[in-house]
């Protein structure tokens, strides 16, 4: 209830009119407000911990090839790989597959139980994980980053269209950025355990070890996932028949859109046809060559500081931890504030400027070490934004489910450029890699601008044609889904 509920009410009671009436208002409005507030927590306490920590072991299990490389992989099954051609191309392998069935993937997903999808797509990337410590050649290798990322495909887009189901547009940016939050848990957590496998003394080598230890969890992950992960709102048995109504009222505050098992073909088409998809593909191809720049090398570009491989692997930890942290903080102002471009506009920059001062100070490697703290955070809080700004910005789930995998893979396309930045012979300098890595955050936060004045001018142009609409107020996207005339974007 606002002020003026408060002060009608004092009217109505003063004059002695409609007393009961406005008693039973204020009941069953303060009624409602704690029976959601108690359904959100229901659901935080559920679905977070899982798909969380699904995330976290799907990054480690793309992600420790950075870590194996420092504990002798291309020594032990790519005969030295002395210019590190071999072990780019291992890393890039899962990109491919990714980047082919995101799309796909993601739109079959609405026709599945989300349980079954998720828990499925983890269980078979945990066994291409675990299988890896038993590849004696680069073959074998690249088969199963093949494997990984086919069933990550299927996880990545899905759980992005799933929170949608759960969460309103106040609440989404903030539980994406704690899901993805855990890539940098993953990067900090990859660190310490890499250092610790490290110093075990077993029969197999310790990036075999690393391999098996970082993948079977997933499998077991995705066994807890197929018992535990609610349903859609409308048919899952975790709620309450109060509780689904609710938390179905919840899904279609603001819109309402193709929700169940429908895939409407002309929302299809309009994302293929929406140029500001094509924008954010840019934004996020950017992105990505930066995170696989960092996933797979920032290890290795810290050992060239003059570190042991050992302290090196520890050393990737207080970066990691501070860009979750930054990537929650900025989440959550995002949520608060209901903007996203401007920023991200100041992640890119920051992450650009990282770069740029790993450039500049060559011999000056505190320096250089406190540019990865500024890489870290401006690359991963500007992915958390960019997944939360058109989590709502396409208007209908159908939409969502290809307009959301679409710009990721052709984003995801910088992360195979990033995977070949950082050959061992352009060391310990890296000048192309930093400088690509550099120009296309810098670029990336043009971008961002860019879309940020379209979606303002948008809404103002819809709120002077069409009047300004009240932010609960239903609308109907089934039809035009983003362009619906009552619909408003995040700018």
């Amino acid at each position: 209830m606002d002020v003026n509920d408060c002060e009608r009410y004092d009217v109505d009671r003063e004059d002695g009119s409609s007393t009961d009436e406005t008693d039973l208002l204020i009941q069953s409005t303060l009624n409602s407000e704690t029976q959601e507030r108690l359904l959100l927590r229901k659901l935080d306490l559920r679905i977070l911990p899982i798909l969380c920590l699904l995330y976290l072991f799907a990054y480690l299990d793309r992600s420790n090839l950075g870590n194996a490389r420092l504990q002798g992989l291309p020594e032990d099954i790519l005969g030295g790989d002395p210019t590190g051609v071999l072990f780019d191309w291992i890393n890039s392998a899962f990109f491919f597959t990714y980047i082919l069935l995101q799309l796909p993937f993601t739109v079959m997903s609405k026709y599945y139980n989300p349980r079954i999808w998720i828990g499925c797509s983890a269980i078979l990337w945990g066994i291409c994980s675990t299988s890896m410590a038993t590849a004696y050649d680069f073959t074998g290798l690249v088969i199963a980053r093949l494997g990984l990322g086919t069933f990550e495909a299927a996880f990545g887009g899905s759980v992005v269209l799933y929170f949608s189901f759960y969460y309103t547009k106040a609440e989404y940016g903030t539980r994406i950025a704690y899901w993805f939050g855990f890539a940098a848990v993953a990067g900090a957590f990859g660190g310490l355990f890499a250092y610790g496998i490290q110093h075990v003394k077993v029969s197999i080598a310790n990036w075999r070890l690393l391999f098996l230890l970082e993948g079977t969890p997933t499998i077991l992950l995705g066994v807890i996932c197929l018992f535990m992960l609610p349903d859609r709102p409308e048919s899952t048995s975790f709620l309450t028949k109060a509780e689904r109504k609710i938390a179905i009222s919840r899904m279609n505050r603001g819109t309402r859109g193709d929700i169940g098992v429908v895939v409407r073909r002309s929302h299809i088409i309009a994302a293929f046809q929406d140029w500001r998809i094509y924008v954010a593909a840019i934004i996020y191809f950017g992105l990505n060559c930066a995170l696989a720049s960092l996933s797979a090398f920032l290890p290795t570009i810290i050992a060239t500081m003059g570190h042991t491989n050992a302290m090196a692997q520890l050393m990737t930890v207080p970066p990691y931890a501070m860009a979750g942290c930054v990537l929650i903080i900025t989440s959550y102002t995002s949520d608060r504030l209901q903007i996203r471009g401007p920023l991200l506009v100041c992640t890119c920059t920051i992450g650009g400027l990282g770069y740029m001062m790993l450039l500049g100070a060559t011999h000056q490697q505190d320096i250089r070490y406190a540019a990865t703290f500024l890489i870290t955070s401006g690359t991963y809080a500007s992915l958390g934004l960019m997944i939360a700004w058109f989590g709502h910005n396409l208007g209908s789930e159908t939409k969502k489910a290809t307009g959301i995998p679409l710009y990721g893979a052709i984003g995801q396309c910088g992360s195979i450029l990033g995977s070949h930045l950082y050959p061992l012979t352009e060391g310990p300098a890296y000048t192309n890699g930093f400088t690509v890595s550099a120009l296309l955050l810098f670029l990336a936060a043009l971008c961002a601008l860019l879309l940020s004045v379209s979606f303002r001018l948008d809404n103002v142009w819809r709120d002077q044609r069409y009047g300004k609409p009240d932010p609960n107020d239903m609308v109907d996207t089934s039809e035009l889904a983003d362009k619906a005339p009552g619909f408003r974007y995040i700018p």
